[in-house]
């Protein structure tokens, strides 16, 4: 019981181990410092997502417009500073309407009580078009050289990208673990009428929990644009899977209320070799997409059967009471 309590509790180490040993040896480039720099790299900006998701998922819901908020944020950005705006404020248009966003699919979730699901796939859908419209269907340059620093500059050998990510999940960690607010969240996911009666705005609760994701996800894609330099009307498309695939993979409970943020980096980083691994082996993009999905399927399959664990032992715990 306690081999088995042990390897529960380790299980996503042993993952993350079990696949850097296996591409260490399908390939003698994967197990380099550069690439284990380029593979940090490359998850910043699925991670700065992820710390969003994570909180939506927490309340029992789901954001599938993180991608195209992704995409229409930086469109913004990168459109403001080819009229002349500067950087810094275009920057904070691209955030501010991240934020908004998030309100968006607050106020229909909360204000309307549209299903989380269909609002943000909506949202999804609009803002892919708006994303359209703003770059005309092309990508958008920026000749701003200083603005590169933000998606490919480093402090040492530390990527900018990883050290926004790693400031991400620190308010991540503070806000869900160290207040009042964190505890409303879970709340949320465990019992939304128990929170309600407790005295909680749970509507405030979600609504703010909407607005850090959709802010998370502009600020990912600032980081997409610099790390370019160019907006792509495209940029964030299929995102929302791997970033929720991430989420749950770090044991994230599907149907909110269970989870540490903590153990969400490791879900990222996962994701992260996992790709990384599959394209230094030169595995055809659809069975990477095959990949993928399974993954997901996996870990979602994880995540309702630990539900189950729960439920039971719960039972079972009053039945013997």
């Amino acid at each position: 019981m306690k081999l088995t309590n042990f390897l529960s509790k380790y299980a996503l180490y042993f993952i993350l181990l079990a696949l850097i040993v296996f591409f260490s040896a399908m390939s003698d480039h994967f197990f380099t410092p550069q690439n284990a720099i380029t593979i940090t790299r490359q998850v910043a900006i699925t991670g700065i997502i992820a710390v969003g998701m994570t909180m939506v998922i927490l309340t029992g819901g789901i954001d599938l417009s993180v991608g195209s908020t992704l995409a229409v944020s930086a469109a913004t950005a990168a459109w403001l500073m080819r009229a002349g705006i500067h950087p810094v404020l275009a920057t904070l248009v691209a955030l501010l309407l991240g934020l908004v966003f998030g309100l968006i699919n607050g106020f229909f979730i909360n204000k309307i009580s549209l299903p989380t699901l269909i609002t943000t796939l909506g949202m999804m859908t609009a803002l892919r078009g708006v994303a359209m419209l703003i770059t005309d269907g092309r990508g958008l340059g920026v000749q701003i050289g200083g603005y590169r620093v933000i998606g490919q500059g480093n402090v040492g050998f530390i990527p900018v990208p990883v050290i926004i990510m790693v400031a991400v999940f620190v308010i991540g960690y503070i806000l869900l673990e160290k207040t009042k607010f964190g505890r409303y969240v879970y709340g949320l996911g465990d019992n939304v009428e128990a929170t309600r009666l407790s005295g909680v705005n749970v509507k405030k609760v979600s609504y703010a929990v909407y607005a850090f994701s959709g802010l998370a996800s502009a600020l990912a894609g600032i980081v997409f644009l610099s790390r370019l330099m160019s907006a792509q009307p495209t940029a964030g498309t299929g995102y929302e899977l791997e970033v929720i695939t991430a989420v749950v993979l770090g044991g994230v409970s599907i149907m909110g209320g269970e989870g540490k943020i903590s153990l969400v980096v490791i879900g990222v980083l996962i994701m992260g070799v996992l790709e990384n691994g599959m394209i230094h082996m030169n595995v055809p993009p659809f069975y990477q997409w095959i990949v993928r999905g399974s993954v997901l399927l996996l870990a979602v399959s994880y995540s309702k059967l630990m539900e189950k664990r729960r439920n039971a032992a719960l039972t079972q715990g009053v039945v013997q009471k």
